[in-house]
């Protein structure tokens, strides 16, 4: 029974009003001369994607493939350093010429701004920026556009999934149940906008003894694999916390082509190999 002295009102945030119709999703526009576009994500920051990004292309490169690596991170495009590229692209004819490092093309915020310039910048600027790296760009004709996706299920993955057909994604984490859960978040998300999960790569997944080849898990252990079958989805492959990864992100050299003998650079290989499986898989007719 209401009370006449005080009467009950509606909370401020509550409206009867109908809501507005919501503007229509943006219509993805195919580039067939990007080939497959593969999302290189995760739920959360930390976890290595960027390095899974620039050693999935320098494989696939390696292997002959046209490749191009796509920086959308805004936030923090870390790639420039990565392959060791630090120089404006060139412009001709309205359009940016990509640089090219250990036979991938690739762009990057990074390159187009000071080193000490934050972006800050809210949803539409990102949508407008990753929409001029896919359609702006001179690529040519590429078999492979690996797209380094910044950390979470915000902006910039929405922007990419109504900007063009992403044809994969690849799910980044580390063993620990912290990681495992953004991870979770971050399949779902592309489950939700019917964006294939092509599996999840396990980073820093152990410390290998530079002696006897004995694996430590220093992150605990079993995260991913756990995540892949809760899933359904492939376990494409553990990668080792190996220093030669960190020297080489550093220094612009890639563990895939400095020491293509080394365990973390077998486990980037076996990722690429496994990825142009499931994408053929797909693609061939039922």
């Amino acid at each position: 029974m209401s009370d006449p002295v005080h009467p009950r009102r509606p909370l401020p945030v509550v409206d009867t009003k109908p809501a507005p119709p919501r503007p229509a999703a943006p219509t993805p526009i195919a580039y067939p001369n990007l080939g497959h576009v593969i999302a290189v994500s995760s739920g959360k920051g930390g976890v290595g994607k960027s390095t899974v990004a620039v050693n999935l292309a320098v494989a696939l490169a390696r292997a002959g493939a046209r490749v191009g690596l796509m920086d959308a991170d805004i936030y923090g495009p870390n790639l420039p350093r990565m392959l060791g590229v630090d120089a404006p692209p060139p412009v001709v004819d309205q359009k940016i010429i990509p640089l090219e490092a250990h036979g991938v093309k690739v762009i990057s915020l990074g390159l187009l701004i000071n080193k000490d310039q934050p972006a800050i910048w809210r949803g539409p600027i990102v949508m407008k920026i990753i929409g001029q790296f896919l359609g702006d760009v001179q690529w040519g004709a590429l078999d492979y556009l690996v797209v380094d996706m910044p950390p979470g299920t915000g902006d910039a993955q929405l922007s990419l999934v109504q900007s063009t057909s992403v044809h994969g994604a690849i799910i980044v984490t580390t063993p620990q149940e912290v990681a495992v859960g953004d991870a979770l978040r971050g399949v779902r998300m592309f489950q939700r906008v019917n964006v294939p999960v092509l599996g999840i790569v396990e980073n820093m997944s152990y410390l290998e003894c530079p002696h006897c080849g004995k694996p430590t898990p220093i992150f605990g252990a079993g995260g991913g694999e756990r995540l892949a079958r809760q899933l359904g989805l492939p376990m494409l492959a553990r990668v080792p916390l190996y220093p030669r990864i960190v020297e080489g992100s550093d220094t612009g050299r890639p563990v895939v082509e400095e020491e293509p003998g080394s365990t973390a650079a077998r486990a980037f290989v076996t990722i690429a190999e496994r990825v142009v499986e499931a994408l053929s898989a797909a693609a061939a007719p039922a």
